[in-house]
């Protein structure tokens, strides 16, 4: 079933995957909204969700990214290929994309998934519930056991520093450093190899 999806996927044009990707990402936020509505007892409860309650949440959003990206990077450097493949998706999906771009669909993802995985699942149903619909939320990891334990590990801290910081931007912030970096890495990656390519 896996690798049905995988191969329909990568059938895709960058144009279509991108779009797609917008697109899944305004269904979460028109998701959250509406789940948002029923589950909490009012819209002033509702919207505390997006109230900054102090600046702490850079720091520790920045220390608990950098944390992820050094674990993950240990892990991708000595892991076999094969466990730490998704199938070329991120590639597609970021490797042509400007840096600008990068900031814009990063953005987009930390801030939609945050709020409906921290602010309101977790909220309501408790961090393990969140950390496992978020991971089979990214359904491309589900046969690749390292990775799929990787995106829940990443979705359990995450869920561990909002119940720390009870701040929904520090979560958010973090979840966008890492998706920014490792999204400009391919990139990054992807410019080198076209330039050794028409050498």
């Amino acid at each position: 079933m896996f690798k049905k999806q995988n191969e329909l996927i990568k059938q895709l044009t960058d144009r279509q995957i991108v779009q797609n990707l917008y697109f899944t990402q305004f269904i979460l936020l028109g998701i959250s909204l509406v789940i948002g509505i029923f589950l909490f007892e009012n819209m002033q409860e509702y919207l505390e969700l997006y109230h900054i309650r102090n600046k702490q949440f850079i720091l520790y959003g920045i220390s608990t990214a950098l944390l992820v990206i050094i674990v993950d990077f240990i892990i991708f450097k000595f892991a076999p290929k094969d466990l730490v493949d998704d199938g070329g998706i991120n590639e597609k999906i970021f490797a042509k994309r400007s840096i600008p771009h990068i900031f814009i669909l990063t953005a987009l993802i930390a801030f939609s998934e945050e709020i409906l995985f921290r602010g309101i699942i977790q909220s309501h149903f408790g961090i393990w519930i969140a950390s496992l619909v978020f991971a089979i939320l990214h359904f491309r990891y589900l046969s690749k056991w390292l990775l799929f334990f990787m995106v829940v590990s990443i979705s359990f801290l995450l869920g561990v520093v909002y119940e720390i910081t009870e701040n929904l931007y520090t979560t958010i912030l973090a979840h966008f450093l890492i998706d920014l970096v490792f999204a400009i890495q391919i990139r990054v990656q992807y410019v080198r190899e076209v330039k050794g390519n028409n050498e």
